[in-house]
C-alpha cells in the first residue's frame, strides 16, 4: 500500500525525473530532491550555427539536451577546435554548479535546431543552500565528472608524444 502522505508526480514529472536521472550530475538524486529543479527549468529552441555561451562568459546556467547536439570548442589562434559533441540525454555548462565559475568552453548548436532545458545558476544554488543533501549529491558527481576529464586529458597527453608542457596548466 502507497503512503498517503508521500508525494505522487504526474506522467510529465515523471518522465522528466528518468531524464534527469540518466544525466551525470542528477544521477544519484530522488524524485523529491529532483523535483525542487522543476520549477527552476526553462525549455529554449536554439537553431544551427546559434552560440549557446562563449568561452570565458560568466557561467549563468547548467544546460540538459532534450533533442539536438552541441559542439563544446576551445578558442585555439584564429579558430574553434571541438573537444567533445554533446547530445540527447547529456549536459553541458557543468562549471555553474560552483559559484563565480567562469566558462571554459564555447557551446555551438551544430544539429539544424536543438532543445534544451535550462537551469539557471541562481536557482542552482538556492537549492543549494536550503539542502545541503543535493549539493553534496551534485558535487561527487561533478568531482567524477572532473576526474574522468583528467584521466582522459592525461592519458591524451601521454598519447600526444608531449607536444604540449602539463607544467603550463600549474603556471
Amino acid at each position: 500500500m502507497q503512503n498517503p502522505f508521500s508525494k505522487t508526480y504526474d506522467e510529465d514529472q515523471l518522465r522528466m525525473f528518468d531524464f534527469m536521472q540518466g544525466i551525470k550530475f542528477f544521477e544519484r538524486l530522488r524524485q523529491k530532491e529532483l523535483a525542487r529543479f522543476l520549477p527552476a527549468m526553462h525549455r529554449r529552441k536554439y537553431m544551427r550555427d546559434e552560440v549557446v555561451f562563449f568561452s570565458k562568459d560568466p557561467a549563468q546556467a547548467i544546460y540538459l539536451i532534450k533533442s539536438g547536439k552541441v559542439n563544446l570548442t576551445i578558442d585555439v589562434k584564429d579558430t574553434f577546435e571541438t573537444i567533445m559533441e554533446v547530445n540527447r540525454g547529456e549536459a553541458f555548462g557543468e562549471n555553474s554548479l560552483l559559484e563565480n565559475a567562469k566558462r571554459t568552453y564555447t557551446a555551438l548548436i551544430v544539429s539544424d535546431e536543438a532543445e534544451l532545458i535550462v537551469i539557471p545558476h541562481f536557482a542552482i544554488q538556492e537549492i543549494f543552500e536550503s539542502n545541503p543533501k543535493i549539493k553534496a549529491k551534485m558535487m561527487t558527481s561533478l568531482a567524477e565528472f572532473f576526474n574522468a576529464n583528467n584521466q582522459r586529458l592525461f592519458r591524451s597527453y601521454r598519447e600526444s608524444f608531449g607536444f604540449f608542457s602539463l607544467r603550463q596548466m600549474f603556471e
